[in-house]
């Protein structure tokens, strides 16, 4: 939760980011209120799937424009309060849904899995106010950690972060797609390390082949130019 806010905030917008987490975090609190312990016995499959798939689709497209910015405009290009017009025409300042949405999504979805596994826990030793008490710690020491690393996140240029949290949304939306489906990945949560250096090597490697591309077109045109500057 911590990580997909702070990267979208970061790379794209705080104020939606923030606020895409509130959003997550009021509607989880609504479920837990709800529910109750019939919360354990919500299937989380389904969400899975379409939080996954919904990811895919916001981290593949970041991924793209991040390796296009950063073979275009070098790694140091646009660093924190960098006030640009994107692709899509979004100007910098206004407020960003796009950022809200993944971050509402991220933080319903893992505070929903956090939760089922605080009543299943809490449910089993008959001791359920424990286990809430121990997930609110537990929140709280994250939140503090990730507030702390935000200045280290922020000196990242802003091509970088880009590139970087499209690999990490799609990080996300592969593994929560393919849990989805009822299949299960080796090593469980684990996977998300390798699946995390396969698509930032892939981003890497995407990138400066786009920058070789770019070099190679500037080296061509001079000549295309002069050719048909040539007298008959």
């Amino acid at each position: 939760m911590v990580a997909i806010v702070v990267a979208v905030g970061t790379a794209r917008s705080w104020r939606a980011s923030l606020a895409g987490a509130a959003g997550g975090l009021l509607v989880l609190a609504a479920i837990v209120v709800a529910l109750g312990p019939a919360l354990e016995r919500v299937s989380l499959q389904p969400l899975r799937l379409v939080v996954g798939a919904l990811l895919l689709v916001f981290g593949l497209g970041w991924l793209r424009k991040g390796i296009l910015r950063v073979s275009r405009d070098g790694w140091m290009a646009g660093g924190v309060g960098y006030e640009e017009v994107d692709e899509d025409g979004a100007v910098s300042g206004r407020f960003d849904w796009t950022s809200f949405v993944v971050s509402f999504k991220g933080v319903s979805l893992e505070g929903l899995e956090v939760a089922v596994i605080v009543v299943a826990f809490g449910s089993a030793a008959g001791d359920l106010p424990s286990a809430a008490a121990g997930s609110a710690v537990a929140v709280v020491a994250v939140g503090l950690l990730g507030a702390l690393a935000y200045r280290l996140v922020a000196r990242i240029p802003r091509r970088a972060m880009q590139l970087f949290v499209g690999a990490m949304l799609t990080t996300f939306g592969t593994f929560w797609a393919v849990q989805g489906t009822g299949a299960t990945w080796p090593g469980d949560t684990w996977a998300l390390a390798w699946l995390a250096g396969v698509y930032l090597a892939f981003s890497l490697g995407a990138s400066r082949l786009a920058t070789g591309w770019r070099a190679q077109r500037a080296r061509s045109a001079p000549a295309a130019l002069e050719l048909l500057e040539e007298p008959t």
